[in-house]
């Protein structure tokens, strides 16, 4: 016996269904084009406040370019940490492989390893470093990279 599909069940399918639907377009493109971004690396360094300290994020050379090496350096304003900061790049609203920096103090407060940004297949240019501070934490820098 065929299927029929009673007018009621129907009814009840799209008043539930479609406004969900309807909506799951607009959430994933919003996840990418609303993400607010909090440095401008393509000028100057950025700072953010960890508790008592400040971390510094600068990548060099500018611009800064997806597919190029690049030096990452962290400078640490307050208690100096015993172990050195590292730093995970990703994409915000985006599952990414692992890509750590690990870097190695410099100077007092002062850190740099290089890395290598990769280009997204999906063509976004909006990306995050997270700098771990061990033992207190860690900073948030969203900002645009050069394709």
């Amino acid at each position: 016996m065929p299927f029929e599909a009673k007018p009621l069940q129907f009814s009840r399918f799209l008043v539930i269904f479609l406004p969900l639907l309807l909506l799951l377009p607009q959430l994933s493109i919003n996840a990418f084009a609303k993400t607010p971004i909090n440095c401008e690396i393509q000028k100057h360094s950025c700072t953010r406040q960890l508790g008592e300290r400040t971390v510094e994020l600068d990548i060099t050379p500018r611009p800064v370019e997806a597919m190029k090496e690049l030096t990452f350096r962290v400078t640490i304003a307050g208690s100096t940490p015993a172990e050195p900061p590292f730093i995970d790049l990703g994409m915000p609203a985006m599952e990414m492989g692992p890509n750590r920096v690990q870097m190695e103090k410099v100077a007092d407060g002062v850190y740099e390893g290089t890395g290598i940004i990769v280009k997204c297949p999906s063509g976004k240019t909006i990306w995050e470093a997270t700098v771990t501070v061990p033992g207190a934490g860690r900073a948030s820098f969203i900002f645009d990279v050069v394709y």
